[in-house]
């Protein structure tokens, strides 16, 4: 009797428990059938390499095509610091494609250089958050990290103070966890955190154009596989064929204006709390991380401009009030000289305003907590501007727009930061020099790099940032040009900057020739003492600045850019003219160093020979002054000065 299909089933479930004779006696079926049924099933069971095959060929194609990719060079380059010279990196200015899939000019940090091999002299910081970190709209000059550089650069003469500013526009805590363990590795002696702001609107962020939703871990994941061209190119397919169905154009306007995707978010609504919980997930995992290697970290709670900056969206939802209404009354209780009562209500307003661009107060009481709960240091920033704003309100005084500090307030940023430093003791091993606080901070201001043009666009950024929505409807939006208004060159170089060229250095460049030209050698100083400042690499700064100088015959301040040119990279140019100055000086000890250095670097130089030999006749040494001579008139005989110096040693060695 042929087996049934009960049985089949049976045995094909169990063939390899039970042998032939078993499964006969089990179903009373001759076993030479059994065996021919097993037979059968052995022949249509494929191989184990069928399976191999069928495994490893889709993971063999995405490993050729990886490869394919990468040898082509296709996408970005997503890797977090490359060089920028040798032995200099910086953070990676196509880092953004990683967090913005919609944007179109994604924002980049300030580009602060620093070693790739950290010595045992170097002190490192690294700063991290978003616009107001980063110090819009004076970046990338303005900011409390350059404040931070300074004052320490002016106290700890023998370390090297690297201050490295990792923070963009437009970014929030997902970009701080995504970069986290690769600044960890470049082991830092602190990290400062001053972010919050944009964890709604920033890239990725719940309420954002960039959302890929709110699963915290599925969009870490996938920032996680951005380092793939394979990923790289399956994202630009989908978003190719999604522009093609929808007919999507890239937005216009402020980057402001165009990450807020989910406009309106309500106050205590679900997205509200989806906000601060992503928020403080990728924080506390930020922290962890720090904690774990050991690192040092400073927080800073949040300011925003709350006395001068009115609701952008007054929505009745969920049975609170109006923000315009609290914000009108806050404005009578100031009136009253209720200080108190005001800056609670001023408060209340920015928490109802339906448009999160200023964090929430809520915000605040995470990052306290967080510092508690890691023990790292909190700087209550908020209450530093409150402490120094009329009625204890921030307004207008420390604020140009909703939420980013003035020129002066980021300096206070600054000082804020560094006092708690320094009483933390989280600062570089080397001596101090022994100024008190307040001449330390006052020479740091005094000494600040910061130009005209750079005010002038700190000012342009912020008439365009409110020539947009959510400042005017984008109805009542003026052209550019007519919104700026530039009335001088400064005013131009810097509308054309904004508007049309977008290369702050190439700008800078530009006016310092203006000025040269012009021969305004104080205000070309203004703007090379700016570009020095923000990319001290550029050794080429320096010798133009001194050159200029010297033919000017403004000796003196030429030899302080020589020094520092020699103090990062001494050459035969530095080196010679360093010695020059130092001669006209009589300063024949510290010449002759240098003119010695000179010659290793270039031992055809005519000029050093002679200026040495000079050296040499200051201490009287006249007979290798001669020899000293004679070797530069073997590279120049016709050198009609070092000819008459020969004549007159040769003169005074016979008497």
């Amino acid at each position: 009797m042929p087996l049934s299909n009960k049985q089949k089933n049976w045995i094909l479930k169990n063939r390899r428990k039970y042998s032939a004779i078993k499964i006969a006696e089990k179903f009373n079926t001759p076993e030479d059938e059994i065996n021919q049924y097993l037979d059968t099933l052995k022949k249509k069971t494929s191989p184990f390499y069928f399976y191999m095959i069928l495994i490893g060929l889709p993971i063999i194609f995405f490993v050729l095509l990886e490869l394919g990719l990468r040898i082509f060079d296709y996408g970005y380059n997503l890797s977090q610091w490359v060089h920028v010279t040798t032995g200099k990196l910086v953070l990676n200015t196509d880092i953004a494609h990683k967090y913005f899939f919609n944007t179109k000019n994604i924002p980049y940090s300030n580009q602060n250089a620093f070693d790739e091999v950290k010595t045992d002299s170097t002190y490192r910081i690294f700063v991290l958050g978003g616009s107001s970190a980063a110090g819009y709209p004076f970046l990338p000059i303005g900011s409390f990290a350059e404040y931070l550089r300074d004052r320490l650069s002016l106290v700890y003469t023998n370390s090297k103070i690297e201050v490295i500013n990792c923070s963009m526009t437009a970014i929030n805590s997902y970009t701080i966890r995504d970069l986290m363990p690769g600044i960890l590795e470049k082991k830092p002696d602190l990290i400062i955190i001053y972010a919050g702001h944009n964890e709604y609107y920033g890239a990725l962020g719940i309420g954002s154009m960039e959302s890929l939703g709110t699963s915290r871990d599925i969009v870490n994941f996938v920032i996680s596989l951005e380092k793939f061209k394979t990923f790289q190119l399956l994202r630009n397919l989908l978003k190719s064929i999604s522009g093609m169905l929808s007919g999507k154009k890239h937005l216009t306007g402020t980057l402001m204006s165009r990450m807020a995707k989910n406009q309106f978010i309500g106050y205590n609504s679900d997205i509200y709390y989806k906000g601060l919980s992503q928020f403080k997930g990728n924080m506390s995992d930020v922290l962890e991380m720090t904690k774990n290697s050991g690192v040092p970290v400073i927080i800073g709670t949040l300011t925003s401009n709350l006395r001068d900056q009115k609701p952008f969206v007054s929505l009745s939802l969920n049975g609170y009030p109006r923000a315009d209404i609290i914000f009108s009354q806050a404005e009578d209780e100031l009136s009253k000289n209720n200080y108190y009562l005001a800056d609670s209500l001023f408060r209340y307003a920015k928490d109802l305003d339906a448009l999160r661009f200023r964090a929430p107060e809520e915000m605040n009481k995470i990052i306290l907590a967080l510092g508690r709960k890691f023990n790292y240091p909190v700087v209550k920033i908020d209450s530093v501007f409150n402490a120094n704003s009329p009625y204890n309100i921030v307004g207008n005084n420390l604020m140009t727009d909703q939420l980013h500090p003035t020129l002066s307030g980021y300096k206070l940023m600054g000082r804020a930061f560094y006092q708690l430093m320094e009483n933390l003791k989280l600062l570089p091993d080397s001596k101090a020099i022994n100024l008190p606080d307040n001449i330390q901070d006052s020479i740091t201001i005094a000494n600040f790099s910061f130009s005209k043009l750079d005010s002038v666009i700190g000012n342009y950024r912020i008439r365009l940032l409110k020539n947009d929505w959510p400042f005017i409807e984008k109805s009542q939006k003026l052209p550019d040009y007519e919104v700026l208004r530039p009335k001088d060159h400064v005013d131009s170089v810097a509308a054309k900057f904004l508007v049309k060229d977008s290369n702050w250095e190439k700008a800078h460049r530009e006016l310092a020739n203006w000025y040269l030209k012009n021969k305004d050698i104080n205000s070309f100083l203004s703007v090379m003492n700016v570009l020095i400042a923000q990319y001290p690499i550029i050794l080429s700064y320096y010798d133009f600045t001194a050159n200029t100088l010297m033919n000017f015959k403004m000796f003196d301040k030429a030899y302080t850019y020589l020094y520092m040119k020699y103090k990062i990279h001494p050459d035969a140019f530095s080196t010679k003219w360093l010695g020059t100055i130092d001669l006209s000086r009589n300063n024949a000890v510290e010449a002759e160093k240098y003119f010695t250095e000179s010659l290793k670097y270039d031992n055809k130089d005519s000029q050093v020979y002679y200026n040495l030999a000079g050296c040499y006749v200051a201490k009287r040494k006249y007979k290798l002054a001669l020899e000293t001579v004679n070797k530069a008139l073997n590279l120049n005989p016709n050198y009609r000065e070092a000819l008459t110096l020969k004549k007159q040693l040769e003169d005074a060695i016979k008497k």
